[in-house]
């Protein structure tokens, strides 16, 4: 059975009962941004064919009490910078049916889903990554019962625009509230809950010859993966455990070896009034699933391990992003701290002073045969590692923020950040990189309409490309406009300006944004998956609207 045909279908049968029907809404949204690309020998630019670059999506939506259905088309037959070349395509890639009645909902069509922290399965759609796993197929759903939920799918998986039959995910999941059924613990404030998930993923066999030999691998058919997960709540305490196993797995990723791959997390945090705090640790080895083995780079992922790395918004501070090593694994710490000084204190002063520091650690796997040596044999079991022992360290974020507002109008934060990042695992190349990184954030409000905003960061470091400076001074006219010019500098190697002015205006439900300057090249990064992105320069429009 064709599912995107009989979606359409059904959204054709559906669309004029629910136009005349009550409770019925439509919502929708269109973006697009493009890029007028212009040569620049200075930073490397690539010589586009194409004079304008376009990821463009138009979505659309209809919802009511007991049937939903929507659609998705995209245009990206001339993609922006960076995207993988199955990338470029247009179409309608995403198209869905959903019926609901009494705890009980039925998906036919794309559908994005994820189980516990997405360690067996998380489907999602990333647009600045080029990311949309979906699944086309079915989903059953239930919450019919008390204290108790049910997940059941299956289907195929999207590779950009590619529905590979040669591989098929089926999954369930099912999640458990004990405080329902415990009168004690709904006294005392206790939500307690259970999970459990499985995942299959089926697929076809292919010729994978070890180098040097004449001798395929004898690749496994079905590839199982289980996690079972308890979170424990009660007044501002969050505990969390969550533990991952998937079989023999020979993918591109680990080089075809056939190691059992495994996860196991550890989460606490509290929340009283004035602070909070958050301990974390994660170890992972060899948990890069995907629903096509010979994948590789940002693709038919079926899971994603989340990253115990904080995500930074400024400029210098996401210079080095890290991404997750899923295989062969990691160890990961992550710690954070907030403390809220009270007004008219000594360190509070006469509106409150506000400090955060948050610590991620992360280090390789120690393995007997060497750093590398799971990497070295197809057809093995990688070798063996020791689980309390650590390999190499991968990165390390120790950062201190302040937010202080001064007075009624003027507002400061200022951030310090110790980074090292290990450049030739992430990215395969440079060494150890360490840096120190300072930001001040001034934020002036001029009145009720005009607001002045200010970042001035410096990063200081021996490796790579030497030091960098950026600044940014951003003015907001309320409600309808913002004016910003910024300029990023390497003052240490290549004394080169990446130079950016942006006008971004807002009326009712438009949002456009006109711009002109270069972009470096580096990594885009959200939760741990990273894209390379080429440096460009030229102007871009930005535009979105949603109703």
């Amino acid at each position: 059975m064709n599912l995107s045909k009989t979606a359409i279908a059904i959204c054709v049968a559906v669309a004029p009962l629910a136009a005349g029907a009550k409770g019925v809404t439509v919502h929708g949204s269109v973006q697009s941004d493009i890029l007028f690309p212009e040569k620049d020998y200075k930073i490397g630019t690539e010589d586009y064919k194409d004079k304008v670059l376009t990821n463009t999506y138009a979505d659309v939506g209809l919802y009511s009490q007991f049937v939903d259905a929507g659609l998705r088309v995209e245009y990206l037959e001339h993609p922006l910078p960076g995207f993988e070349p199955d990338f470029k395509g247009w179409g309608v890639p995403n198209i869905y049916v959903k019926g609901k009645y009494k705890g009980f909902e039925l998906t036919a069509g794309d559908f994005y889903e994820q189980f516990g922290s997405g360690f067996i399965l998380r489907t999602y759609e990333e647009r600045s990554l080029g990311i949309d796993n979906s699944i086309r197929g079915g989903r059953l759903k239930v919450n019919a019962l008390k204290g108790f939920r049910f997940t059941a799918l299956g289907g195929i998986q999207r590779r950009f625009w590619d529905w590979s039959k040669e591989s098929r995910v089926f999954g369930a999941d099912v999640e458990f509230d004990l405080n329902d059924y415990v009168k004690s613990f709904s006294n005392k404030g206790i939500i307690w809950t259970f999970g459990a998930s499985y995942v299959l993923k089926n697929e076809e066999k292919e010729d994978i010859i070890v180098p040097g030999t004449n001798f395929k691998l004898n690749l496994p058919k079905n590839v199982n993966a289980f996690d079972v997960r308890t979170h424990f709540y009660r007044g501002g305490l969050s505990l969390l455990g969550e533990f991952a196993w998937k079989g023999q797995d020979p993918s591109f990723d680990n080089n075809y070896t056939y190691r059992h791959g495994n996860a196991l997390m550890l989460s606490a945090a509290y929340s009283k009034t004035g602070w909070s705090a958050l301990l974390q640790v994660k170890r992972s080895e060899d948990m890069s699933f995907r629903s096509q083995r010979s994948m590789s780079l940002t693709s038919a992922f079926l899971n994603n391990m989340p990253a115990f790395a904080y995500q930074h918004t400024y400029s210098l501070a996401a210079l080095y992003p890290y991404a997750t090593q899923a295989a062969p694994g990691e160890w990961a710490f992550q710690g954070a701290f907030a403390y809220t000084f009270k007004r008219k204190t000594a360190l509070g002063g006469k509106y409150g002073t506000k400090l955060k520091l948050n610590v991620s650690y992360i280090r390789g796997l120690h393995h007997t045969g060497g750093e590398k040596f799971h990497n070295s044999l197809y057809g093995t079991d990688g070798g063996h590692t020791s689980f309390f022992k650590m390999g190499e360290l991968n990165y390390q974020d120790i950062n201190l923020q302040l937010d202080k507002k001064i007075t009624k109008e003027f507002h400061l934060n200022f951030m310090y950040m110790n980074q090292r990042y290990n450049q030739t695992v992430v990215e395969g190349h440079g060494g150890m990189i360490n840096s120190n990184i300072l930001v001040l954030e001034p934020k002036w409000k001029m009145s009720n309409k005009l607001t002045l905003r200010g970042e001035f960061q410096y990063l200081f470091t021996k490796q790579d490309k030497g030091d960098w400076a950026y600044g940014l001074l951003e003015l907001s006219i309320l409600p309808y406009l913002m004016v910003s010019v910024s300029d990023q500098w390497n003052c240490g190697e290549t004394n080169l300006h990446y130079y950016m002015a942006t006008v971004t205006g807002n009326y009712r439900r438009n949002r456009l944004m006109v711009g002109y300057g270069r972009t470096r090249a580096g990594y885009n990064c959200s939760g741990g998956v990273c894209r390379y992105v080429p440096a460009s320069r030229g102007f871009q429009l930005a535009y979105s609207y949603n109703f």
